[in-house]
């Protein structure tokens, strides 16, 4: 029997289902355009969304009537809704519901903004400072976890790191001997979990969560007997500051935003770009990747696994402890107990949205930060819209794509399996 021919029995033996992935979500594009065009198009007021490039009203902006935008970015998601409903450009399907959720957020945009005015280029930088110490905690996970450790630890080491880089920036009055002791800080309980995990084989999950206790008590137990009783000596640290580069920081809302900016920012991108093509590209990455996926093929050809899921662990402590300096050396001048409130949670959450690659992360954890502006700006506009509502998505959207609405989320194989060796 011809290759033809099998092909042609096995495609008649199992035929595509009609509800197929891209016509279910296909559907969902409709309803939502349908929703958008008609609840937010008759919700919105017949007055001009401004969408600025300068910090008030009066500078250049870009402009359109909120209800006419509201109805018309509706009718385009459901446009796009509707080509994946009808199996139309099936190769191009990611990209049509790219385009079906942007239309949606802006037909919302429109009418929110319908009668006020949004500064962009505060919006892009308040989602890009939002989103930094995620991005560098999402970092972290994919380093752990594609080597096949589950790092629930972020939280931890970003508290370690955040505490140390106040300590130890406050009395050698330097940010970047801060900077560097917040990356030992996340250095010290990433090699806990890889001692824990990789050598005694205890349940990563539980180390994870124990590990975000301890840096909980410890960095509050400090917190309360050594820098808040004597905080000019122990808690005021010093503020990375901004560099602007000539030129380039006058490019039109790109500029401020990545030319003119701290260190952070610009680690933060260089990482994404660093440890995509270290896993992709490099001798390293593939012996990563092959530990994660199979350990013990790659054992069989004279990699060492627990070598390098050592290595890999620690070098996610370095990235998720810069990550903690941003939350005293940046955001705030000063450490408080629990004070990153969960982020290292979020970025776990960026993580997987983002399906455990780099550029993947970085984008989950713009959204998750742009959700976070977006709920501070409709605050500040007094919008019916609860703020609650909105810092509530990036969760529902995590868990649809968890679940496997948006495509499978697949963790690596070998994915917190402790290796024995044979």
């Amino acid at each position: 029997m011809s290759t033809a021919t099998v092909e042609e029995l096995t495609e008649v033996a199992a035929p595509e289902p009609f509800w197929s992935r891209q016509r279910r979500l296909g559907l969902a594009l409709v309803l939502i355009g349908l929703l958008a065009a008609a609840v937010f198009g008759s919700l919105a007021p017949s007055e001009d969304a401004r969408f600025t490039l300068s910090e008030d009203a009066e500078g250049a902006a870009l402009s359109i009537n909120g209800q006419f935008g509201a109805v018309l970015f509706g009718l385009l998601a459901l446009a796009a809704g509707g080509a994946m409903l009808a199996g139309l450009a099936r190769r191009r399907s990611n990209v049509l519901l790219s385009l079906g959720i942007l239309a949606f957020v802006l037909s919302f945009l429109c009418w929110q903004v319908a009668g006020n005015f949004m500064p962009l280029v505060d919006t892009t930088e308040g989602t890009l400072q939002l989103a930094l110490p995620l991005i560098l905690g999402a970092l972290a996970g994919v380093l752990g976890e594609r080597s096949g450790v589950v790092n629930v630890a972020i939280e931890g080491q970003f508290l370690m790191g955040a505490f140390a880089g106040a300590l130890v920036g406050t009395m050698a009055t330097s940010v970047w001997v801060g900077l560097i002791s917040a990356a030992l800080g996340g250095v010290i309980i990433a090699a806990i979990l890889a001692v824990l995990s990789i050598r005694y084989l205890v349940d990563q999950t539980v180390v994870g969560m124990v590990l975000n206790l301890f840096a909980l008590g410890i960095t509050g137990f400090l917190y309360e007997r050594l820098m808040q009783p004597d905080a000019q000596t122990y808690n005021t640290p010093p503020q990375m500051p901004e560099w602007r580069i000539p030129a380039l920081a006058d490019i039109p809302v790109v500029g401020p935003v990545l030319f003119q900016a701290n260190l952070l920012v610009w680690v933060a991108l260089a990482l994404v770009v660093v440890i995509h093509f270290g896993l992709s590209r490099t001798r390293w990455g593939l012996r990563t990747r092959a530990v994660g996926e199979h350990p013990t093929a790659a054992d069989t050809v004279g990699i060492r696994v627990r070598g390098l899921r050592y290595l890999n662990v620690l070098l996610g402590g370095v990235v998720a402890g810069i990550g903690g300096a941003y939350f005293t050396l940046v955001a705030t001048g000063n450490f408080t107990k629990n004070m990153t409130a969960g982020a290292g949670f979020i970025a776990l959450a960026a993580l997987i949205f983002g399906r455990y690659t780099p550029f993947g992360a970085l984008g989950a954890a713009l959204f998750f930060g742009f959700a976070q502006k977006l709920a501070t700006y409709l605050s500040a506009i007094e919008s019916p819209v609860p703020s609650q509502f909105l810092n509530m998505l990036p969760y529902l959207a995590t868990l649809i794509a968890v679940a496997g609405l948006v495509g499978r989320v697949r963790a690596p194989a070998a994915d917190g399996v402790p290796y024995i060796k044979g």
